[in-house]
Order: structure tokens, then sequence, then C-alpha cells
């Protein structure tokens, strides 16, 4: 399972929910983090048990100390810290769940990670960040079939963000479900009105349809946030001739060269409309 899957980055051992920090513990934290950078993962596990052994309810130090283990390959270790997270959480508490999971990402044991963040799923059956993080996986992953259904239930249980429907709208492409993925991609534009993101899916469910005016609104609005985006005016300049206005479409050509647009893809472009009747 998971052909292809990209090795998991050091920087997922970081990703960590911003916390406000009693100074110790932050200088604790800092410290552990500075030693990672360096591959001085060792001694930032023993600078986190330090301050932990001092502040035992440092939760977001415990859940970096959780992932440099893991990174480190001391699996049995971050189990036992995600054991003890458990302890100082809620019973309905997702999160050390979704640390475990991280930690089997950290290790490549993707079927283990994807178990876990399905049980944070049903741990806490009215939080979306189980499913979420389990379909924001598979998505990465490239397992579209197993990522619907989880981003689907985040959504259901309140995740509004873009990100999520980003996810969902590729996915949804990739299975050839083009309304479901349109649909997906204008929530995410509402979700987050400034993100170019899901205008750029937007535009591209609509070339794969071949609907040359859906695909112009998406491209407008795609430059409306990112002017200088010159794939965007390669878009607008299909798009225009597609719709028969050839012109525009050779304007929208120049303004790609001028952003630098690939001179071949540009030339393309102009040969076929030069080409068109």
């Amino acid at each position: 399972m998971y052909h292809g899957i990209r090795a998991a980055t050091f920087a997922l051992g970081f990703a960590l929910t911003a916390t406000t920090l009693s100074g110790c513990a932050a200088s604790a934290q800092e410290r552990a983090m500075s030693l990672a950078r360096q591959h001085r993962e060792p001694e930032a596990i023993a600078t986190l048990r330090q301050g932990l052994a001092k502040h035992p309810g440092d939760l977001p130090a415990r859940r970096l100390l959780v992932r440099l283990l893991a990174f480190a390959g001391e699996l049995d270790a971050a189990r036992a810290e995600v054991a003890e997270l458990s302890r100082r959480l809620p019973p309905d508490d997702p999160t050390p769940w979704i640390e475990l999971g991280h930690a089997f990402e950290l290790a490549h044991r993707y079927d283990e990670a994807l178990a876990s963040y399905d049980t944070a799923a049903t741990t806490a059956p009215a939080s979306p960040v189980g499913p979420r993080e389990g379909g924001m996986r598979c998505a990465r992953w490239g397992e579209v079939e197993e990522a619907r259904p989880r981003l689907e239930e985040a959504i259901k249980r309140g995740a509004k963000d873009s990100a999520t429907y980003h996810a969902l709208g590729l996915v949804r492409v990739h299975l050839r479900d083009f309304d479901g993925a349109e649909e997906a991609y204008r929530a995410g534009t509402v979700a987050d009105p400034p993100g170019a993101e899901n205008w750029l899916g937007l535009a591209t469910v609509a070339v794969v349809r071949g609907d040359g005016a859906k695909a112009l609104a998406a491209y407008d609005g795609l430059l409306v946030r990112r002017p200088r985006y010159a794939p965007a005016e390669l878009g607008r300049a299909w798009a225009l001739a597609k719709l028969g206005r050839k012109d525009d479409a050779r304007r929208a050509l120049d303004r790609a060269e001028e952003l630098g647009a690939s001179r071949a893809h540009v030339a393309k472009q102009r040969a076929d409309l030069d080409r068109a009747p």
C-alpha cells in the first residue's frame, strides 16, 4: 500500500500548534529545536526530557519529544510518551492518536499511521481533526479512494478551511467527479477569499471539461490574487481562444510572455491560434 510515497520530512516533526509557553519551558523547547536542526537529535531529546522532568505538564514539549523520538527510530519510547500525553488529556481528546500517527509516519509505517488517525476520529466523534488528518495524509500519499470519505467526514464535522476543501477537490478530480470537485473548490474560495489555490482548482476542472467560460472566470479570479502568475495568463489565452476571442487571446499570450511564461508553451498556443478558423 501507498506506493510512491515521499519519505516523511523532518519538518513534520516540528509542525506543532502554536502555543503560549512558560519562559523556562519555551527555552527548553527552543534549544531542542535548534539542536534538531543541527542533526543533534540525541541532545535535543535529552534537553526535552530534562525540561519535562521540571515541567511534566508541558504538552507541546511532550508532543515535540514524540516526534523527535520517532524520527530517531525510538518508536517504543515515542509510544510511551504518547501514553503519558494521553494520561494528561481528556479521554475524548484525539491529540495522542494524532501524535502517534505522526510518529508512525516518521518511521515510514504508513498503514499504522492511518489506523492511528482513524482511531483519533472515533475517539472524538464530533471533532474533524481525526478524519481531516487521515484524509489529508491519504491525499498526499495518492490514495484518493481512501482520502475521499475521510475528507468528506471532516467537512461534515465542521472542517471549513481552504486546505481541506482543496484536497477534497483534487481527490474528486482524480476520481473524475467533476461536479463534486467544483463544489469543493468553490467552498474553498469562500473559506479563504485571498487564497489562490482553489481558483486554480476551479480552472483545472473547467479546462478538463472544455468549458471556456468557466475557465476564464476562474483564471480571472486567480489573477486578482496572483497578478503576476504567468500560467494563469496562458490559461486565460486558452479560454479566450475557446470562446472565439482570438485578439484577446493574443493579448493574454503577450502578457504571459512578459511575465516569463515558457516560450515553448506560448509559441504552441500562438500556432494553435493561427491555425484556428
